[in-house]
């Protein structure tokens, strides 16, 4: 069969995509392209033979490219992924989707009139701790779902935001809860449904940006859960990202690939609560890497994410993150700011 051709747009974050689409064994890494000349000499040392752009119409017109991962500035990713699209190739398409929500179901308006798949990149979802969790939450183990707590605390220098994009509402759409934190905000959603309504506040703390390096949310779900979702960028040196679920029968806590605690009052047969704890603690409490050693069939972060784009075209399916999981991802940002900005409680239809 033959292999699909992959290009990557934007060699920041593209480099990983550039680097799962080399690894895959159903694809063919044909091209990257990039205004910055180091950044492709880099990419030329690293793959021998590529294809090397400076002109994303020059890559379009290439018919061996069947898929391009879009991994510009934020506020450019619609123009380019659409443009994309309707020049008949697929697309995989950086967080967050677009700056606005209007923009990012742009995306998912040519994937309807084109045909051509789009998926979006919310590769944590696939660290491997998540997969029992989703399980757990689907098959009702932890009762009623009633509280999250969900807490992403970084750390970036003011070296980060020098010269860049980053920081600023027209190329950024926002801080620490826009850039750093989308990705939890996703697997918030993923676990406890949709969102009701939000009540934050926000602010500039320790970085000369437009945007902010903190924000504090408090989440209510239209199945009554509550959820407290904390984004920073101000906490040295680093520390956490926090994803905590409570419910009537039974509580998880995990911090990124990390599992921490595992408590439920109806164990798995044969065992007690304590039991089934320590086997996975056991499994998934040292990372991605360890647990990869119990399961290595299984790929993770953006591998994950590249490799089922390439086996969604391959197959002629969807990937599994469509265009509209992160537009709402970015429906309840805009919610999110807007409270701060206004000091008032956002209801979401």
């Amino acid at each position: 069969m033959k292999k699909i051709g992959y290009a990557v747009l934007g060699l920041g974050i593209g480099m990983a995509h550039a680097e799962a689409a080399a690894a895959s064994e159903h694809a063919e890494l044909i091209a990257v392209c990039d205004i910055d000349e180091k950044r492709l000499e880099k990419a030329a040392t690293l793959y021998e033979g590529i294809t090397l752009y400076r002109d994303f119409e020059e890559l379009l017109k290439d018919a061996r490219v069947d898929i391009i991962s879009v991994c510009l500035p934020s506020a450019m990713h619609a123009d380019f992924a659409v443009r994309a699209m309707e020049a008949g190739k697929h697309v995989l398409v950086e967080k967050p989707l677009d700056i606005t929500y209007e923009r990012a179901m742009l995306i998912e308006e040519t994937r309807k009139k084109t045909g051509k798949k789009a998926g979006v990149v919310f590769q944590n979802r696939y660290n491997l701790n998540m997969y029992p969790i989703k399980t757990a939450v689907e098959d009702g183990r932890l009762g009623k779902l009633v509280l999250g707590t969900f807490a992403v605390k970084w750390y970036r220098d003011q070296r980060y935001y020098d010269n860049n994009w980053h920081g600023t509402w027209a190329m950024d759409g926002g801080g620490s809860l826009m850039n750093q934190a989308i990705h939890t905000v996703d697997l918030m959603l993923w676990f406890m449904g949709e969102p009701a309504s939000v009540t934050s506040t926000m602010g500039i703390y320790n970085h000369d940006i437009e945007t902010e390096d903190l924000t504090a949310s408090l989440v209510k779900f239209k199945n009554g859960a509550t959820a407290t979702f904390v984004s920073t960028t101000c906490a040295y040196p680093g520390i956490s990202t926090e994803i905590m679920l409570y419910g009537t029968n039974g509580s998880i806590e995990a911090d990124a690939d990390t599992l921490k605690t595992w408590k439920m009052r109806e164990p798995l047969a044969d065992m007690d609560e304590d039991d089934e704890e320590e086997m996975m603690l056991a499994r998934y409490g040292k990372g991605n890497r360890e647990a990869a050693k119990l399961e290595p069939d299984k790929l993770y972060g953006h591998r994950h994410v590249v490799e089922d784009m390439i086996l969604a075209v391959r197959d002629d399916r969807d990937p599994e993150v469509l265009p509209t999981t992160g537009a709402d991802c970015v429906k309840l940002i805009g919610a999110i700011y807007e409270s701060a900005k206004t000091g008032k409680t956002v209801t979401l239809e």
